[in-house]
């Protein structure tokens, strides 16, 4: 069974942190919520979410996939965090799947860790700015090897069918696709 980590830290963007959670364990896939600094998280509407376990407790497990909601705060605590970028950097040297939204790919991916350089992207509208030495693109959802990109909550849907097919398949994100008429 594919494994996969959610960052959470307050602030967070909620569509963009349960549209993941909810697809991925739709698609049989284990879905491990890791608070930042808790378990107990709240995102920038004010939405409370109940981590499975706090981020330093489990930071030298190894997952197929990490995933980075987006959102101001969020995204910035994240960043911030020297166990989530150490976590986030140990596994894209592994070549695992990174998954990020938002503010995520370039305040987290690429001010803080790095992983942007040479790489095609996307993130909010405006914060492309922020990010040097890669390939931004005006599209939803961009899919780059090991990396992938979305914009805003809009697209939390197609981010996370997309993080489906590379971790599962095109059979397994078409079925999910179909379920939630995606």
């Amino acid at each position: 069974m594919k494994t996969v980590c959610v960052i959470l830290a307050n602030g967070c963007e909620e569509v963009e942190a349960i549209t993941p959670i909810d697809y991925l364990r739709r698609a049989g896939t284990k879905v491990l919520v890791a608070g930042l600094g808790s378990r107990e998280i709240v995102g920038g509407h004010g939405i409370a979410i109940a981590a499975d376990e706090v981020l330093d407790d489990i930071d030298n497990e190894d997952f197929d996939c990490i995933v980075v909601p987006g959102g101001g705060e969020g995204s910035k605590a994240i960043a911030a965090d020297p166990v989530a970028v150490a976590m986030i950097k140990r596994h894209a040297s592994k070549g695992r799947l990174i998954s990020a939204i938002c503010a995520a790919p370039a305040v987290v991916l690429g001010q803080a860790c790095g992983l942007l350089a040479g790489r095609r992207f996307t993130c909010y509208p405006g914060m492309e700015k922020l990010v040097h030495g890669a390939r931004f693109e005006d599209t939803r959802v961009v899919v780059d090897g090991d990396l992938i990109t979305a914009r805003a909550a809009g697209c939390a849907g197609e981010f996370s069918a997309a993080i489906v097919q590379a971790l599962l398949g095109g059979i397994k994100a078409d079925e999910l696709r179909s379920s939630v008429l995606l």
